[in-house]
């Protein structure tokens, strides 16, 4: 299978690209998803025929840090080599020496194949810290 990506919001339907998210992270409006989106430095989106399975989106500021959110693949379309592709995608548009990026907890080996490792001291500071515990994003310092 080969999908077809795009690198711009331009046309996306953003209800549909809402659904991939939801299905994948967690659940977004489409109007703070599109929001979001318009406002990092590089976006990818993958689709089959016209269909919206994946997308990821950086911030990036061009010379020293960057930092990718938000990759998700439908996972029907995992495991292909789509993935890799919407990352590499990513990857190449980027300019920041240091990259860091949010992973679902497991996946950090498809990460590593893109010479990401995992951080000793990174920090977040979230909207609702229980429920990332739970998901395991974070430890308990308690």
């Amino acid at each position: 299978m080969n999908l077809r990506l795009q690198f711009n919001t331009q046309g996306l339907d953003w209800a549909e690209a809402a659904r991939v998210f939801s299905a994948t992270l967690a659940p977004r409006a489409p109007d703070l998803l599109q929001r979001a989106f318009e406002a990092s430095s590089v976006t990818a989106f993958a689709f089959d025929g016209r269909r919206v399975v994946g997308m990821g989106r950086a911030l990036d500021d061009g010379v020293f840090q960057a930092a990718i959110y938000d990759l998700c693949l439908l996972p029907e379309y995992q495991g292909q080599g789509q993935g890799a592709a919407l990352l590499s995608g990513l990857l190449e548009r980027i300019h920041g020496r240091t990259v860091l990026l949010y992973a679902v907890p497991g996946k950090e080996g498809f990460y590593e194949r893109f010479g990401f490792r995992v951080m000793q001291t990174a920090m977040g500071r979230f909207e609702n810290p229980a429920r990332m515990e739970r998901l395991g994003y974070l430890r308990s310092t308690l």
